[in-house]
């Protein structure tokens, strides 16, 4: 994806957004941890349907389960749409998807922090970028203990590491969507600033640590 002249018809451009959306939008935290019969996980921690407020249920396979699944609608949305309407397509569902964990229709549009769905959206589109996401989030994360920092840090290096690479429109919308995620993670950076943040592996009640 180093360029791509924009020509997707405007009925294909809503048809994608609309697909990855609804891909987006489902609460496999919620759906996993109600299938298990834990506690809502709303009403815990953070507050949010990720997989780190997942994981303060004790349950750390349910917290991959859900881990996975936000990571996998980004993905499938961006493949589907690809193999059916075209590398464009693929960006339009992936943006989709991404808002759709942001901003769910089904929970009345309170949902993730994105960091999961960015990480599969980016899998799709540009895998190097995804690596380059994945490293930065674990030594940042060795180095610091933030579960927010690591991802904040690691949302801005991923467009950074595609433009370096020479993959300009993979950059530009990915920073897009770290500017989105950053948006999401306010609370959180300004904890990080007054030095309140949770860190990883604080006790279950922080309400400091983020959800991806």
């Amino acid at each position: 994806m180093t360029s791509l002249a924009w020509s997707l018809p405007a009925h294909l451009v809503l048809a994608a957004l609309a697909f990855g959306y609804l891909l987006g939008s489902i609460p496999f935290g919620i759906l996993i941890t109600r299938l298990a019969g834990t506690t809502d996980i709303r009403t815990i921690g953070s507050g949010n349907i990720g997989a780190t407020n997942v994981l303060r249920t004790g349950r750390k396979d349910l917290a991959a389960a859900t881990l996975l699944g936000d990571a996998l609608k980004g993905t499938v949305a961006v493949l589907l749409a690809r193999a059916l309407l075209g590398e464009e397509a693929g960006m339009v569902a992936g943006l989709g998807a991404f808002a759709g964990h942001l901003w769910p229709v089904w929970l009345k549009f309170k949902g993730g922090k994105g960091v999961a769905t960015f990480l599969g959206v980016t899998l799709a589109l540009f895998w190097p970028g995804a690596v380059i996401f994945a490293v930065s989030w674990i030594a940042v994360a060795a180095i610091t203990r933030y579960s927010s920092l690591s991802a904040l840090i690691a949302s801005v290096a991923t467009p950074v590491g595609a433009a370096l690479l020479g993959h300009l429109n993979a950059a530009v919308f990915l920073a897009g969507l770290a500017l989105l995620l950053w948006i999401k993670h306010r609370a959180n950076i300004e904890r990080l600033l007054t030095g309140n943040e949770g860190r990883i592996g604080g006790k279950s009640g922080d309400k400091g640590s983020p959800a991806p």
